[in-house]
């Protein structure tokens, strides 16, 4: 016997919605993506252009994802010091000049350690703090991402 009112045999697992699959597939090449995941009640579905399609996954699944976030805090050194931008990094004033520091040098809050170019604009990077630059990060004429170490200051 059979009523309206009945359910699926198995109401715990979401079923695979091929309907919002197909739509998702076409928002990938509509705009380009390589990727796309939505979550909507109780199940996660992935679309992506390299990897196949994921469907249908517990909500839970980002709880178990937590510990690898927890991982990166050991983040920076202490006393490192980030670019706040992204551009292009220089150790001196200019071409030919002596670098604004050096590592074992002493520097003072404020002191110039580095300037980043960003959209034709220069910006120095000051220190912090003062101490004793123990680490130089990076080369002078090369690309920096916002957060990146530029240096550690102890």
């Amino acid at each position: 016997m059979s009523s309206k009112g009945d359910k699926p045999e198995t109401p715990s697992k979401p079923g695979i919605d091929a309907d919002a699959v197909r739509e998702l597939a076409q928002l990938l090449k509509e705009t380009g993506l390589t990727e796309i995941e939505i979550e909507h009640s109780g199940a996660r579905i992935r679309v992506s252009r390299g990897g196949g399609v994921m469907a249908a996954a517990p909500v839970a699944a980002p709880a178990a994802a937590a510990p690898a976030a927890a991982a990166p805090s050991s983040g920076p050194p202490a006393g490192a010091v980030p670019s706040p931008m992204v551009g292009t990094v220089y150790v001196a004033s200019e071409p030919g000049k002596p670098p604004f520091i050096s590592i074992g040098k002493t520097v003072k809050e404020g002191d110039t350690l580095f300037i980043v170019e960003a959209m034709k604009t220069m910006n120095a990077i000051t220190a912090p703090k003062g101490g004793t630059v123990t680490e130089i990060s990076v080369s002078d004429g090369t690309p920096v991402e916002f957060g990146q170490t530029l240096c550690v200051i102890v």
